[in-house]
């Protein structure tokens, strides 16, 4: 059976797991504190993440962090979660805290009003305890965020201690991972650089989110203790403030975020060729959201999967092998009521997420709900166009295409289908309900779509499916 359709676009399949709607994620296990207090401008209970593994037992634990500290929390056993130890903050009722390791040592930092400070946590003695070794200003005060890359420490946005006033970017040494020695602060080299609101770092390559200013590609030369500017992205389409960024293994793809204003889409940049730094795909988590994306995070070693904090959608996982049509493959929203209740709902939902225990788990944050664990495999592997969980699929070829799209839909069983094609800035182009018989049917998108990226949302009794649709 053949019929004539008139648009497409993005696929995909929706389970619900309690009250979090999923699509080829499983949910684990969750976590969170009644004695937690949300702090009064955004409504925020929980915010930065990380993980860590013990090397001498393998145990792991998610480092979630509070208006009130860090919570050490152990997920060796995915489907409970215990808390193992809790250390209190310089101050309480932070919005902001941010964690990296290196060896045994958690590095913590807040970017809240004084009094605050730097506290480095010893991580040896887990599953008993932790230990703090460092907690006072006198090498940091605050800190925006932080990353490691071998034994340096950069900071965005770093204030007080070695740093005197409010700095741009720094970098220090981590050699006596205890007591970290300032190298060098970017301003020093580029006196006229913006603040640098997060950067991923790796061999002394940095990708610096500098806000309203873009980004900015600098190299750490370790030799001459300098900063080296390599290339910068000032001007993009949908550009609002640069605020984060996450690098495949490759190094050919940047995925980075713009967070304000609200719902701007995600970028995926070619950085391939510093000369020519070209953004291959402007993405969202669906085509009508309202929600903002805030951190992107790649696996270890993966070309092929971007799992993003995405605020009020939870977390969002996106196929980026192609990077010029990105799709996405699976998601959990971890606050689907969206915080009506919240002085700003816009910025409440998933803060970060942590891609790279060794068991494959990842664990994620939200400011409302706390840690969630979760079993993303289904979105992680690649496994065609089949619909997770329901027995149906989707092809859609060509893709791109400057004619029309072939469709074919396999259905378990007979079914209702309706169809929506929205552009990229949302607008529904067409929409349409129609009825498929068990089996295979080819449907075909005429071409009468104008130039551009479009998104085709199919969706039948048991699932959601959305795709991208490219018209050249």
């Amino acid at each position: 059976m053949k019929k004539a359709l008139t648009l497409f676009t993005a696929l995909y399949s929706l389970t619900a797991f309690a009250q979090y709607p999923t699509q080829n994620v499983t949910l684990l296990s969750t976590w969170d504190s009644t004695q937690i207090p949300s702090e009064s401008f955004y409504g925020i209970r929980y915010n930065g993440i990380w993980g860590w593994v013990d090397p001498q037992d393998n145990r792991e634990y998610a480092i979630i962090g509070s208006t009130e500290g860090t919570h050490i929390i152990d997920v060796t056993n995915p489907s409970s979660p215990v808390q193992r130890d809790f250390v209190p903050g310089r101050r309480n009722q932070c919005i902001w805290r941010e964690y990296k390791t290196y060896q045994n040592y958690l590095y913590a930092v807040s970017d809240d009003s004084p009094p605050n400070s730097l506290q480095i946590i010893n991580l040896s003695y887990l599953p008993d305890s932790v230990s703090v070794v460092h907690d006072n200003n006198t090498i940091l005060e605050r800190s925006h965020t932080i990353f490691i890359d071998g034994n340096k420490l950069h900071c965005g946005i770093p204030r007080g201690g070695v740093i005197g006033g409010t700095g741009k970017m720094a970098v220090f040494d981590l050699t006596n991972p205890t007591a970290p020695t300032l190298l060098r602060k970017v301003e020093t080299d580029y006196p006229g650089s913006d603040y640098v609101h997060d950067m991923y770092v790796r061999n002394d390559t940095v990708y610096a989110s500098s806000s309203y200013a873009g980004l900015f590609i600098y190299k750490y030369n370790t030799t001459g203790n300098t900063y080296n500017l390599l290339a910068s992205l000032t001007t993009y389409l949908d550009q609002g403030y640069n605020h984060s960024s996450a690098l495949t293994a490759d190094g050919n793809t940047l995925i980075f975020c713009d967070e304000v204003p609200v719902n701007m889409s995600v970028k995926a940049l070619d950085v391939s060729n510093l000369s020519n730094l070209t953004v291959t795909d402007y993405f969202k988590s669906t085509p009508s959201t309202i929600a903002t994306p805030h951190n992107p995070f790649i696996r270890a070693g993966d070309n092929t999967r971007v799992i993003i904090a995405y605020y009020q959608d939870g977390v969002q996982i996106f196929d980026i092998s192609n990077p010029s049509n990105v799709v996405r493959t699976g998601f959990i929203d971890t606050n689907p009521t969206d915080c009506p209740s919240c002085p700003n709902p816009s910025y409440s939902g998933c803060w970060g997420a942590y891609v790279d225990l060794p068991s494959g788990i990842i664990i994620a944050s939200d400011m409302q709900n706390g840690l969630f664990v979760i079993d993303a495999s289904g979105a992680l592997v690649s496994g065609g166009n089949n619909i997770a969980g329901t027995g149906n699929s989707v092809n859609i070829f060509p893709n791109p295409s400057s004619g029309s799209f072939q469709v074919t839909v396999d259905l378990r069983s007979e079914d209702e289908l309706a169809y929506e094609i929205h552009d990229i800035s949302g607008r529904l182009v067409a929409s349409q309900k129609q009825f498929f018989a068990q089996g295979k049917t080819n449907f075909q998108v005429e071409a009468g779509l104008e130039a551009g990226v479009y998104f085709l949302t199919i969706s039948g009794s048991s699932f959601t499916y959305t795709e991208k649709l490219v018209r050249q």
